[in-house]
């Protein structure tokens, strides 16, 4: 059954005048309850940290060793106040923040450089605090870019196939924006432009979802919304999602395991059920008087 059916001239958007020659393209989108992943993306292994630490010169050291292990289809959360470690902690599990010292290793196998760092960036999804759109680009086509990891340098500039076009709407339509497919990326709200980022993540059909302050610029309502939509999607694709929040309150509302870091340093690691007051306290408290977590756990049930 068709669920949405939308009439697309090429002349509205540069998105399609490359799409097919003709004055009128006909798409029929049937999508709503389809999963856009396969049992083999679902396939992946933990994530597994073995005492890394990043150190910004001699004296500045972002991120203590850590070690610490994140299992499948587990939605995580980093929590902490700002300067933490929490970012640096993110960006070095898909090496944007080269860790200066340990091992990254990803379903079994080391990652550093070459094909594997290709592979495992090409399988992991980034959501940022700001978005990072093209502001004069269409909503779809700031998602298509989702896609670019799998093409060559020289083959993304030529106009994405159909089958990518398509998937790229499937995506805005799961997080409630097909009809602003068109629009330019400045000409939606903050909390629409976050709902492109997450379709862009999306498209890119990763195995994990590192989210970075994904709802920090955005008002309280709209940010309960994008968490619960980040939750819903990674629940319904088995995703491994590991997101940083300052926000203590969404943190206990939305994740499964809660990581906080303290002067770069994990201090707590396990359910959110388990975080009471006094944990909290350790967690916000000045990092000099906090000792760290001896052992990480692997996971939460």
């Amino acid at each position: 059954m068709v669920d949405k059916s939308i009439w697309i001239r090429p002349s509205i958007d540069s998105d399609f005048r490359r799409w097919q020659s003709g004055s009128t393209l006909y798409l029929c989108v049937v999508w709503r309850k389809l999963s856009l992943f396969s049992d083999e993306v679902l396939g992946i292994g933990v994530i597994e940290l073995k005492q890394i630490s990043v150190r910004y010169g001699d004296a500045v050291v972002a991120l203590q060793p850590t070690s610490v292990t994140f299992r499948q289809g587990e939605f995580t959360v980093l929590l902490g106040a700002s300067g933490a470690g929490k970012s640096t902690l993110l960006r070095a599990i898909n090496l944007l923040t080269p860790p200066s010292e340990g091992e990254v290793w990803i379903a079994g196998e080391r990652v550093s450089h070459g094909p594997a760092l290709r592979r495992h960036r090409r399988n992991t999804a980034m959501i940022f605090q700001q978005h990072h759109l093209i502001k004069r680009h269409s909503a779809l086509r700031n998602t298509l870019a989702g896609r670019l990891g799998y093409y060559s340098s020289l083959r993304s500039f030529w106009p994405m196939g159909r089958q990518d076009r398509e998937l790229a709407l499937r995506c805005l339509d799961r997080v409630g924006l097909l009809d602003k497919a068109l629009a330019r990326a400045d000409h939606l709200s903050g909390g629409q432009q976050q709902r492109v980022g997450i379709a862009r993540a999306l498209a890119q059909q990763p195995r994990i979802l590192l989210a970075d302050e994904p709802v920090a610029s955005l008002d309280p309502s709209n940010a309960e919304q994008v968490m619960a939509l980040l939750q819903r999607i990674c629940r319904e694709d088995g995703l491994t999602a590991i997101v940083s929040l300052h926000q203590l309150d969404l943190a206990k509302a939305f994740a499964q395991r809660i990581v906080a870091l303290q002067g770069g340093r994990v201090v707590f690691d396990g359910a959110a059920a388990e975080l009471d007051e006094a944990v909290v306290e350790r967690i916000y408290r000045s990092p000099a008087a906090v000792s760290p977590v001896t052992e990480s756990r692997e996971g939460c049930e």
